[in-house]
């Protein structure tokens, strides 16, 4: 079986190990990256860490940021010499760069998949509308990253296959168990986030400052909040506790999570978006036996199941109250954070992930 995937998300290091357990159950896999992609924390280069068995080729990009309008450069080209028989297309059905990926693998006579998060029932202007639809009728499978985002497309007509599946697991090799702590050691809350408003982490530093005793916050991600939550963190006299640690390569994530006592998720729900998985740190702390607390935001408490505790969200007091219920109750920490390891191992390790993908395609060779 020959596929050709197309992922932006694929730049990143860490998340690469799926396509080399894909490539491991016997597909022929050609990966098509960008060289960067931009966002709110910046732009984001290409992370050459696990390359084995599959081949991973960038591709030019055009107008790179725009989630929407954004595509790609020499797709056709690649579809005629590979000749796929699946095209993986990871990008959301309302996008451009989707329907540039169906137009050509119609033409090289593959079948076509799609992955989306979309968890809420968007109506959107033309021509967006117009390419979803097309794609809708046109696209061979879809794989939805949960239940909620498969009902959306069940809820706009789509009635092919489906898949549900999340787009990426977690390394639990790479990301293990915390080493012991030091008796000096403050209890340190993470939080790896986009630092936009829904994320909440205005929040967190409200709640954190109503905490007593050693304790320190650190902040993964880049964003245009972080100068407002800077000076957040001054009124409310906690400067010198909040560590702003900007955006990271992925290689360093692993340490990093491993080195917290909590991971705090206090998204906020909008009009227009909720939590459609939670940050990629939500299972990565749970692999590595740190304790979660989420908000109730979207599938956040899917996710974490009883391996943290939730929050209703936008609620400082019961956020500082989590928090300072795990800075109080180790037994607690440790039991929530075994739970959490054994909950990745169970269900959100990139072997499932890349098991539950090659049974899409399967399904895709024999429908």
């Amino acid at each position: 079986m020959r596929v050709l995937m197309i992922s932006k998300a694929c730049i990143v290091g860490i998340y690469q190990r799926k396509l080399e357990a894909i490539a491991r159950r016997g597909v022929d896999l050609l990966v098509l990256v960008p060289p960067s992609w931009k966002d709110e924390r910046g732009e984001i280069a290409l992370e050459r860490a696990f390359v084995d068995g599959y081949r991973l080729e960038t591709v030019p990009i055009h107008l790179n940021g725009n989630f929407h309008l954004h595509f790609y450069q020499g797709i056709g080209r690649w579809m005629r010499t590979f000749r796929p028989d699946i095209v993986h297309i990871d990008e959301e059905p309302y996008n451009f760069s989707c329907w540039q990926a169906l137009y050509h693998a119609q033409r090289a006579g593959a079948k076509s998949l799609f992955f989306s998060w979309q968890n809420i029932d968007r109506a959107y202007p033309p021509p967006f509308a117009w390419g979803e639809a097309w794609v809708l009728r046109r696209v061979s499978h879809a794989i939805a990253g949960t239940d909620s985002a498969a009902a959306v497309w069940r809820s706009k007509g789509y009635r092919g296959s489906m898949s549900v599946i999340a787009q990426f697991g977690v390394d639990v090799e790479l990301f293990q168990p915390k080493p012991a702590r030091s008796a000096d050691h403050p209890f340190t809350i993470g939080a790896v986030a986009r630092l936009v408003p829904e994320k909440g982490i205005d929040l967190l530093l409200r709640a954190a400052a109503k905490l007593d005793g050693a304790w320190q916050v650190r902040i993964v991600g880049g964003g245009p909040q972080r100068a407002a939550l800077e000076a957040l963190a001054g009124e409310l006299g906690i400067a010198a506790r909040v560590d702003f640690v900007g955006q990271v390569p992925s290689a360093h994530m692993p340490a990093l999570i491993a080195s917290f006592d909590v991971l705090a998720v206090p998204s906020l729900t909008r009009p227009n978006w909720k939590e459609q998985f939670g940050p990629r740190a939500t299972v990565e702390a749970m692999a590595c036996a740190v304790p979660v607390i989420g908000s109730n935001s979207g599938a956040i408490p899917d996710v974490i199941g009883d391996a943290g505790l939730i929050v209703p969200e936008n609620d400082v007091d019961a956020l500082a109250a989590a928090l300072r219920r795990l800075q109080g109750d180790s037994g607690l920490a440790a039991a929530l954070g075994q739970r959490g390891r054994e909950r990745a191992l169970s269900r959100y390790t990139h072997d499932q992930v890349a098991a539950a993908t090659v049974d899409a395609y399967h399904i895709m060779e024999t429908g």
